[in-house]
């Protein structure tokens, strides 16, 4: 393994070093978030054989910026029944943690605003605060709907921290270290998922589940809550909320993208030159959000006990199991080969036992529905 060492500031003086790297990073993210919005809509138009948006600009390749647009300059409207200061302030509680945890995310080698050791740990306390703001917009809207989805929201993200922060403690002991760069350097030969894949695919499920992605975007659900915690925002308040839902996707493909797949040092990225590396990070994150999306496009909603009953039952004893696994392995010093094919074989089982229970539910579904066509009283 190559040693990690960090350069000076690019800037000469620390404070303004990190100033302009927090406004490049802020212009990035914006950028990215707009062409996000576009993206979903057009491969989730794609997986439902649509063209999606295709009458602003060539392809509508500019309708991100006009949504934008159109939301900066729209009217702010708040509810008499609101509390003000609780309501105004929803929004930036919501994305302020979202831009902290970009701060420490290595983009390339000494490419990112600051380098921690503890960077893995300070994501873990950074990602619990968005919690504060989802309350917030729906305790301080004043709406019975927005109260609904922000105790669902709080009740779903505290749960699956649970085995979100396991599955990356796991990573973090065959690694050795906190250190996001580190930890980046020690896959140039092999990523971690092939190491620890029954990891990859908790943090994937929880990731879905911290983002309010289908299928667990019950907090948000348009059919049962009209919208969720931020149905009574509109204008420039509500585009923060999109702002940090599409940046904490970003956020989140980037450090799994690091944790698992090697982030810029995979594969061989330290023997090569910046550009080269970030286009490893680009590559890979946008993998990460490709299969979100295609998530999003193909499987349906949880029920709210369902989605309760599979992480309390299932998804924390799993990630406990896979700790305590990777203990005993270390411990002993016992062949990494040896626990990898321990983990694949806790991740297959883990992805038949969620295959399994989609099916069986699939064919309720269908006998249900066959029952009520005929007019009969399901069993």
């Amino acid at each position: 393994m190559t040693e990690l060492q960090f350069g000076e500031p690019w800037f000469g003086i620390p404070w303004l070093d990190a100033i302009l790297r927090i406004l490049v990073v802020v212009g990035v993210m914006t950028f990215t978030v707009i062409y996000l919005t576009y993206g979903e809509r057009k491969v989730v138009a794609r997986f439902q054989m649509r063209l999606g948006p295709m009458r602003t600009g060539p392809y509508g390749i500019f309708q991100g910026i006009a949504d934008a647009v159109k939301l900066l300059v729209k009217e702010d409207i708040r509810p008499r029944a609101a509390d003000r200061w609780v309501f105004e302030f929803a929004p930036y509680a919501t994305f302020i943690p979202v831009f902290l945890v970009l701060i420490v995310l290595p983009f390339a080698r000494d490419w990112g605003v600051r380098n921690l050791t503890l960077g893995l740990f300070y994501v873990f306390a950074i990602l619990g605060l968005n919690i504060v703001g989802i309350l917030m917009a729906g305790l301080g809207s004043g709406n019975k709907y927005a109260l609904l989805g922000g105790v669902r929201a709080a009740a779903q993200m505290i749960s699956y921290e649970i085995p979100l922060v396991v599955s990356l403690l796991a990573v973090a002991m065959v690694a050795g270290t906190l250190d996001l760069n580190a930890i980046a350097l020690n896959q140039a030969d092999r990523p971690y998922v092939l190491l620890q894949p029954l990891a990859f695919v908790i943090f994937f499920t929880a990731m879905l589940s911290e983002l309010h992605r289908a299928p667990f975007d019950i907090p948000v659900a348009e059919s049962e809550i009209v919208g969720g915690y931020f149905v009574e925002y509109s204008g420039i308040r509500w585009s923060m909320f999109q702002l940090a839902e599409y940046a904490s996707l970003w956020a989140f493909s980037i450090f799994g993208s690091v944790v698992f797949l090697g982030g810029w040092a995979f594969p061989k990225g330290d023997d090569w030159p910046w550009p080269w590396q970030l286009f490893l990070t680009f590559v890979k994150s946008l993998g990460f959000i490709l299969v979100v999306m295609w998530v999003r496009a193909t499987m349906p909603r949880l029920r709210i006990d369902q989605l309760m009953n599979f992480c309390w039952k299932v998804l924390i004893e799993v990630s406990f199991a896979l700790l305590i696994v990777n203990g005993i392995f270390l411990y002993y010093d016992w062949p990494h080969e040896l626990l990898a094919l321990v983990n694949w074989a806790g991740a297959i089982a883990l992805l038949g036992f969620i295959g399994a229970r989609g099916a069986r539910k699939a064919r309720v579904s269908q006998y249900v529905g066959l029952y009520r066509r005929e007019g009969v009283t399901a069993p």
